[in-house]
């Protein structure tokens, strides 16, 4: 049975388990891309990524199945090498602590996404950036485009072009390099993990 068949199983539930970490090789691979229209598999696989997305923000269902947090995840984190990412992203409480009145600023899963164009200006986050293939900390200003327009097809099969700033650009960013075989730390300035760049945003 492949990883696919095994996750797609209407009785399995994504958990750390599933996700591999760096060191292996399907992260460094650049994934294929999915055959449109697409097949029941990869729409099924996209929908339970989605799913561990929201699992892992739920505290209580987080905790009950131990998953780390995450706001995006690729199918090559799964050890698929395909070009398929899940994204959500909560937007936060008010000032008073009352919910948002859209739960998320960016929920989707895109087949095939790629970037067709980008700013001159540079972001990071200000805390850096994680991944759940990644079990260790790893400091310093992860160096991307501060907005990307990125194309890609819905699990219903339709073209979609989006422009994304900010902190939703840096997690759809993130999850394309995974796509690409690209982690997070590649684009840290090893000798100066902290450098500012001329006109860097830096989001905090």
């Amino acid at each position: 049975m492949s990883v696919q068949d095994k996750i797609i199983k209407a009785s399995h539930i994504i958990d750390m388990t599933d996700i591999i970490r760096e060191g292996n090789p399907t992260l460094r691979q650049v994934a294929t891309d999915v055959e449109l229209p697409l097949s029941d598999e990869d729409i099924i696989l996209g929908e339970k990524m989605m799913q561990f997305l929201k699992n892992s923000q739920d505290p209580v269902i987080a905790e009950k199945l131990g998953l780390r947090g995450g706001v995006g995840l690729a199918a090559p984190q799964l050890d698929i090498s395909k070009r398929i990412i899940a994204v959500l992203v909560p937007n936060p409480e008010d000032a008073e602590g009352n919910p948002p009145a859209e739960p998320y600023s960016l929920q989707e899963i895109m087949y095939n996404p790629k970037i067709i164009s980008h700013s001159v200006q540079d972001a990071a986050l200000g805390d850096g950036e994680g991944c759940l293939s990644v079990d260790r900390e790893v400091p310093g200003y992860v160096v991307r485009h501060s907005r990307v327009t990125v194309e890609y097809t819905d699990k219903q099969g339709e073209k979609h072009k989006i422009k994304l700033r900010g902190y939703n650009s840096i997690v759809v960013q993130h999850e394309i390099d995974h796509i690409n075989g690209i982690l997070f730390y590649d684009r840290i300035n090893e000798s100066n993990p902290f450098a500012i760049k001329d006109g860097m945003l830096i989001i905090e």
